[in-house]
């Protein structure tokens, strides 16, 4: 009798299993593309009618977009803190599925610009070890003397990154983190980093500075920069331009920061010679049409459907990946000349270029 029964709880967990996987293959959805048609579900497969996206399976989405990372990264937040400075660099990395969490001296509420209040998730005295150290800029000059953090920012070991935006850069001048190191910070502030740490190369010039395992960064929206410099250095550049396009953040542009690092993770993927020969018009799903232009700023491919924008990430020569994942492959005739592409979603079909 115990051996029919755990039969019968086998044959179950399969039978369900296999109702879950099927149902998962059987619910379309579009890729993710940060408008109002990420929430629609289909029930079959067919191009979205809002951004004219081709509908994927619920689990190809699972196994294609979701970037996994295991860093842990804490927020240092002190009362008076500036909103955008921590605000955007979080954004940035919630995307990227860091483990943020919060810190602070105590946990006791804190007021940001006499605005939010933010109920820190632990104090100095309970936080987990992180792999990554964050701090930001609003009442650095009374924060930042303060013997307790700077006790604790010094106690916490093997680090991996160091990173501050505006004027947060005193929590690590003061811990003494940037010694003998370059570093920026809000320009109203430049002068006072230059003067008080004599040890300490100031760029009055720079979105961000990185030292390899130190980033500073200038005042408030610089943040956003800084912290997508850092997912490109550990998930790769063309992840960390897919987060700047769906925050719809423009002003970022690829290397604009100072780095010293040795890491450079925009070799090879700006500055791509001769892209203008993908730029035109091809045929696309349906009988539709696609158009191929370069985005000036950033001096990268977009394709443009339905008037809107959709990036193409530089793989190697010839082959790039578009938001769902799918390698196109653009095709060549015998002077060289592109003459169509090829995706990896249905490799048989050739489309055309028309113009």
């Amino acid at each position: 009798m115990k051996k029919v029964l755990v039969f019968i709880l086998f044959l179950t967990y399969i039978t369900t299993h296999s109702q879950s996987s099927l149902k998962s293959d059987n619910i379309y959805v579009c890729p993710p593309c940060n408008s109002t048609c990420d929430a629609l579900t289909f029930d079959k497969p067919g191009i979205c009618n809002h951004c004219e996206m081709k509908l994927i399976t619920k689990k190809e989405l699972n196994e294609k977009y979701k970037v996994k990372t295991n860093k842990k990264i804490a927020f240092y937040l002190q009362p008076g803190i500036e909103i955008l400075d921590f605000a955007g660099p979080m954004e940035v990395f919630a995307y990227a599925d860091f483990e943020i969490f919060t810190v602070s001296k105590t946990k006791e509420p804190i007021i940001s610009q006499g605005i939010l209040k933010v109920l820190p998730d632990y104090s100095i005295e309970n936080a987990p070890k992180a792999d990554i150290l964050a701090f930001f800029g609003g009442n650095a000059a009374q924060s930042f003397k303060d013997p307790d953090v700077i006790n604790w920012i010094q106690s916490q070991k093997d680090i991996e990154y160091h990173f501050s935006v505006c004027t947060g850069v005193f929590a690590l001048a003061n811990a003494g983190t940037l010694e003998g190191m370059t570093a920026t910070t809000f320009h109203n502030a430049l002068d006072e980093l230059e003067n008080n740490y004599p040890n300490i190369t100031v760029v009055k010039d720079a979105r961000f500075v990185d030292n390899g395992k130190v980033i500073t960064t200038a005042g408030i929206s610089a943040g956003i920069d800084g912290a997508l410099h850092l997912v490109a250095k550990l998930l790769g550049f063309n992840e960390a331009r897919k987060i700047a396009y769906h925050m719809e953040y423009d002003k970022w542009v690829a290397g604009e920061g100072l780095n010293l690092s040795k890491h450079n993770p925009y070799d090879g993927f700006i500055n791509i010679p001769n892209l203008e020969n993908y730029t035109g018009t091809y045929e696309y799903l349906d009988s539709t049409e696609v158009v191929l232009k370069i985005n000036s700023r950033e001096k990268s491919l977009y394709a443009i459907l339905g008037k809107r924008n959709y990036p193409l990430f530089y793989l190697e020569k010839d082959a790039f990946l578009n938001l769902n994942k799918d390698e196109i492959t653009f095709i060549k005739d015998k002077n060289n000349k592109i003459i169509g592409y090829k995706s990896s979603r249905d490799p048989e079909i050739i489309y055309k270029k028309l113009n």
